[in-house]
């Protein structure tokens, strides 16, 4: 029997096999199919019951086995899964499509949606239901056979291009490999990035050292490798992933991506695909994106000028160069910072230990949320790299199991995410607990160093870390509407908020200690990560927000007239740019957040969590850190609460006011 046939708690992992996949989800479809049709063609009178909570519930079975598809093809995936991913893509789009486009179903939606004045609903089912509604509205429901004919064919091709742009990128990083023999070639780096490098050459039985596209090889070498000419070697092919005259190349398939997105967009009726999708946003409109980023910008811009001159002129005299590149920023950035500072990435990692920060995390969250983790070993695993744990509160409770994937490997893609096994939901009485994963890159244990963090990679923990907790102490009655099923410009706010603690004396003093002494980490370096944590600020602002702009460019205006992507690209980083071009360079046809991800029209929102962040967390400033009154109304308005209802009126109940940029600008320096 197929294991994701049977029924099961958590996945079991060590059972399937890649051939269960496709017929698994062939029979989920259709017994998902089957409990569509029972509400579709119930002849009792629609109601809020029988029609769209039957629906949120429905599909569950294929639900558990594409979320165990999908996060091994993105953690743990070889060519066979890639190779299954496009032949059930298409599928699932075109199953989406029968949902949304079956008018016996819409019918009945459409009868309780209209009849929604005389159903005294409760915030969370008036949600759901106008959710429910838009679902099928927002995906051609009101279309003509024609229209839904059209829309059924740029949904699959749309499917298939994304996922075809995610492996070109993979298949780029994967090919790059910088092969290095003497050791002036890596003088300047640190020894725990020479030892990884070293055993990776070993690992290909080749002498020397191995850097590779992946972050932990990538950013080290980019920072503080001496030379110059290499470093310049590795930023070029970072840059050209997908833009290079071979069969990854991703123009054509970017270009096909924002067309269809526009077509599909105009097939519903909206300008652009930004408008369709800001309608569901809390930002509403491509005008508010676009004024919002330029109220940062207006305030950035001028600092991250200042800041790049400095910098420039600064390795103009210690560097001898003549002009500033973008393979130079980090190295001399690291340099100055170090100057002006004293601090040395390097010399923090002994007191980040990654047990000791993953032990650091839980005693923060156990101190504003009462939750415990405790590390279990019978729950199946898809690595052994993989880490397991129960989740209960103080009085024993339980509330989630939680998975954590931490090591780079051949197969898993770069970054760090959180992800799902299993939604939480409330049904027939019980309250049925989440299932939730974080996935990392972080260096590997060696046989004489423990996986040891740049601060960097600890605040990285702790935003995904935000994000689970999002999704751990989820408690509403409909999956849906369940833990990060929220506006994606307010799904950043429990991730990038738990970052503060980072910095933050009562909360470095729990855990980061030193690897070998045990020695706490002293308080003249927890007073420099404070201090240098508005270094470049301006210039990193100035970053996100081309990323954002360039974004909107993409999906906000009308895509037919775009013959190069590169002049289309520089053409958006007009008012953000400070480097010199590189013209074997191009950053669209691996801004994978946007064309693979589901940050498409969305980018902006890391900036715009940023705003409800840096509010939310000066009231845990005026409180304590730690102050459980203000712990339990973010808890209780925030992360428990999911998308039940609009995310302003959430934070507005936690905050007691709306959010401005201020608290941002002052914590960046900018003003």
């Amino acid at each position: 029997m197929n294991p994701l046939l049977q029924d099961f708690n958590t996945p079991p992992f060590s059972k399937i096999s890649n051939t269960d996949f496709e017929p698994a989800i062939k029979k989920g479809i259709e017994i998902a199919k089957e409990e569509i049709n029972i509400i579709a063609l119930n002849s009792d009178k629609s109601t809020f019951d029988n029609t769209i909570v039957a629906l949120d519930f429905s599909g569950k079975k294929l639900d558990r086995i594409t979320s165990i598809f999908f996060n091994l093809n993105a953690a743990e995936t070889d060519d066979e899964l890639q190779r299954i991913a496009q032949e059930v893509s298409p599928l699932l789009s075109e199953f989406s499509n029968d949902i949304t486009l079956n008018d016996y179903l819409f019918k009945r939606v459409k009868s309780v949606f209209d009849d929604k004045k005389n159903l005294d609903l409760t915030p969370e089912q008036e949600m759901l239901l106008n959710k429910r509604y838009k679902s099928f509205a927002r995906n051609g429901a009101n279309l003509n056979e024609t229209g839904k004919t059209e829309l059924r064919k740029i949904d699959a091709q749309l499917s298939k291009l994304s996922l075809k742009f995610g492996e070109n990128v993979l298949s780029e990083t994967n090919a790059f490999e910088m092969h290095l023999t003497k050791e002036i070639e890596v003088a300047g780096l640190p020894e725990s990035v020479k030892e990884a490098a070293h055993q990776l050459a070993k690992e290909k039985e080749k002498k020397g050292w191995i850097f590779t596209l992946d972050y932990p090889s990538y950013i080290p070498f980019l920072t503080y490798a001496d030379s110059r000419e290499l470093r310049k070697k590795m930023a070029i092919a970072a840059g050209k992933k997908a833009f290079q005259n071979n069969d990854f190349n991703n123009e054509k398939n970017v270009l096909d991506i924002v067309k269809l997105r526009y077509q599909r967009a105009n097939l519903l009726g909206y300008k652009s695909h930004a408008h369709f999708v800001l309608e569901e946003r809390m930002a509403e409109t491509p005008e508010n994106v676009i004024e919002f980023s330029n109220t940062l910008l207006k305030k950035a811009k001028p600092a991250a000028e200042k800041e790049f001159e400095e910098l420039e002129n600064y390795a103009k005299k210690i560097g001898k160069i003549d002009l500033l590149q973008k393979w130079d920023g980090a190295y001399y950035s690291e340099k100055l910072k170090k100057e002006l500072f004293d601090l040395d990435q390097e010399i923090l990692k002994p007191y980040f230990k990654l047990e000791n920060v993953i032990e650091g995390v839980f005693m923060i969250v156990k101190k504003l949320y009462d939750l415990q983790f405790e590390q279990v070993f019978n729950i199946d695993k898809y690595h052994e790299d993989v880490k397991t744990y129960q989740v209960t509160n103080t009085k024993g409770d339980f509330i989630s199991v939680f998975y954590a994937d931490f090591h780079p490997r051949k197969g898993k893609r770069n970054g760090a995410w959180m992800t799902s096994y299993k939604s939480q939901q409330i049904k027939d009485g019980i309250n049925e607990r989440p299932q939730v994963s974080i996935v990392c890159n972080f260096t590997k244990p060696t046989k004489t160093t423990p996986s040891l963090l740049t601060f960097n990679e600890v605040t990285t923990l702790f935003h995904e870390f935000g994000h689970a907790l999002h999704g751990m102490l989820a408690n509403t009655n409909y999956s849906s509407l369940s833990g990060t099923s929220v506006s994606w410009d307010f799904v950043e706010l429990p991730s990038q908020i738990l970052e503060n603690w980072c910095y933050e004396k009562e909360a470095l003093e729990l855990f980061a200690k030193h690897y070998k002494t045990g020695e706490a980490l002293p308080m003249k370096y927890i007073e420099k990560i404070k201090e240098s944590a508005s270094f470049h600020e301006g210039m990193q602002t100035l970053r996100q927000l081309s990323f954002g702009l360039l974004d909107m460019k993409w999906h906000g205006t009308n895509p037919e007239e775009i013959e190069t992507i590169k002049a289309f690209e520089n053409n958006a980083f007009t008012h953000t740019k400070l480097y010199p071009d590189i013209p074997e360079n191009c950053m669209s046809t691996a801004f994978s957040h946007i064309f693979q991800g589901g940050y498409a029209a969305g980018y902006y929102s890391y900036k715009w969590a940023e705003v409800l962040d840096a509010d939310a967390f000066e009231y845990f400033l005026e409180k304590g850190i730690f102050n459980k009154e203000v712990a339990t109304k973010f808890k209780e308005h925030i992360l428990s609460m999911g998308g039940t209802e609009k995310p302003m009126e959430l934070y507005k109940r936690f905050r007691g006011k709306e959010p401005k940029p201020d608290a941002l600008l002052r914590r960046a320096g900018l003003i």
